[in-house]
């Protein structure tokens, strides 16, 4: 932990100089998609402790942080789809070409740990796998759990799986569902499965039936603290971010 944090210490520092900025005092405020929220609570301390810099987040679906955007709320940072970061960009919102796409996420297969292992490697064994399934788990209505609901469908099993299908109303919910018994199989964004007692990530979602949601960071057109909002993002392009997204499994794209 020593060596990482010295390493994390000296990443930022680096950017710190090349940028000019202050070390200490900036209240960054950040509105971006709820999937970011397991990666900022492990790197938004280290960022903190390093640079001396506050983050304050505002995490939610798409729809909501560009309504808090639209509607007037102050911030520095949005950090959200590339359609929504580009829609604000049209309404000056954001401002012009400082969208960075940081990293996608895509959807994933959980199951109980000490299982048996389906197959799910091919859209053939992933069909049979959720037909077997004596029930599944996902949250309709949030963006994995549309994307599940179309992949069903695809498949011509979505009015079978109706009845099987526990429904969760958070994504990050659906990984517990499972390790508590209350589902077979879960599926919800790569990240909200990894690290839940109980729980097993059985693999992504095959390519063919795969679908990413692309976290795309862009300035606030009226940021209070610009200076210090690029400072994170460059941050997140640091090796030491990278390394944590791979562990979280999401899929650096800097």
């Amino acid at each position: 932990m020593r060596t990482r944090s010295l390493t994390t210490a000296a990443v930022v520092s680096l950017i710190l100089l090349a940028q000019g900025v202050a070390t200490s005092g900036a209240e960054i405020k950040i509105i971006g998609l709820a999937g970011m929220t397991p990666l900022m609570n492990e790197l938004a301390p280290q960022f903190e402790r390093t640079t001396g810099h506050k983050l304050v987040m505002r995490f939610g679906s798409g729809a909501e942080g560009k309504q808090l955007i639209e509607t007037g709320e102050a911030f520095d940072l949005a950090i959200l789809n590339p359609v929504l970061i580009d829609e604000l960009n049209k309404q000056g919102k954001i401002a012009a070409a400082t969208g960075t796409e940081i990293f996608r996420n895509g959807t994933g297969v959980v199951g109980r740990a000490g299982a048996s292992k389906p197959d799910i490697a091919t859209v053939d064994a992933f069909k049979q796998t959720v037909l077997n399934a004596e029930s599944i788990a996902y949250s309709p209505g949030r963006a994995s759990g549309i994307h599940v609901a179309k992949v069903l469908d695809r498949l011509g099993i979505a009015e079978q799986m109706k009845a099987k299908t526990k429904a969760q109303p958070r994504p990050e919910n659906v990984a517990k569902a499972v390790a508590e018994g209350k589902a077979e199989l879960g599926f919800a964004a790569m990240n909200l499965l990894i690290g839940v007692r109980g729980a097993e990530v059985l693999g992504p979602f095959p390519a063919e039936l795969q679908d990413y949601i692309v976290f795309t960071a862009g300035l606030g057109a009226a940021a209070k603290e610009p200076q210090a909002a690029k400072v994170l993002v460059d941050f997140l392009k640091s090796e030491h971010a990278r390394s944590v997204m791979k562990a979280q499994g999401l899929e650096p794209l800097i």
